[in-house]
């Protein structure tokens, strides 16, 4: 899942500061799971644009909705009434779903309510870790299901640095090292020759260094 965090309430305030009515737009899906931009973080974040303004002495109208999935057109779709209504739009889904309401309503400023961080996985209540970075080339059958480019500091393809000890990173102490970690597992499946093959150098085009990526499937295109 994709995973962010609310930008901060001044930030936001100051973004639709010379606005009067505004839409507060919430995605159902990786945002509401981290609860950082679903329909709950929607309807808070209007109350509390409200009652700024007020304080400052001003009336703003906020109109709230969300639907399932912001990054998909059909779903966008369901904003034009209210996008109608408003002067502007807050959008609380990730940078992609951002972008979707952006495209969709080209006549209306809109606005990032959080910023979007990694893709990555719950490790308990609360807590989500990093662990795809979405290169375009997948290694992850040769280590493990661990992976070294979103779990490495150093992005490391060929085993730990001289700097790992004791099992933790050299980066970050508070870390375990992940190829500690791939090793341990290869060893307990019987898999420690998977360790002795040499990744080429990795092929950056692959990844967001390539520049922006486009994905086709011709079998699905009219």
């Amino acid at each position: 899942m994709i995973t962010a965090v609310r930008k901060p309430l001044n930030e936001i305030i100051e973004m639709v500061a010379p606005y009067e009515k505004i839409l507060v737009t919430g995605c159902g899906t990786c945002v509401t799971i981290d609860y950082s931009g679903g329909a709950k973080e929607a309807a808070i974040l209007a109350s509390q644009l409200r009652i700024a303004r007020r304080l400052g002495g001003k009336k703003l109208e906020t109109l709230e909705q969300t639907v399932e999935r912001q990054c998909e057109w059909e779903f966008v779709k369901e904003f034009t009434d209210h996008a109608a209504e408003c002067q502007a739009i807050i959008s609380m889904a990730c940078g992609a779903g951002i972008q979707t309401v952006a495209a969709a309503f080209p006549d209306k400023p809109v606005f990032p309510g959080v910023n979007t961080r990694f893709v990555g996985m719950p490790q308990k209540q609360g807590v989500w870790e990093e662990r795809c970075i979405c290169c375009g080339n997948c290694v992850l059958h040769l280590t493990g299901g661990l992976c070294p480019f979103a779990r490495c500091a150093k992005t490391l393809l060929n085993g730990p640095c001289e700097g790992s000890q004791d099992g933790k990173c050299e980066v970050n102490r508070e870390l375990d090292c992940v190829w500690q970690q791939i090793y341990d597992i290869l060893k307990e499946k019987g898999r420690l020759a998977d360790l002795q093959k040499i990744f080429p150098l990795r092929d950056w085009s692959t990844g967001e260094d390539g520049g922006y990526r486009i994905t086709v499937r011709e079998d699905m295109m009219l």
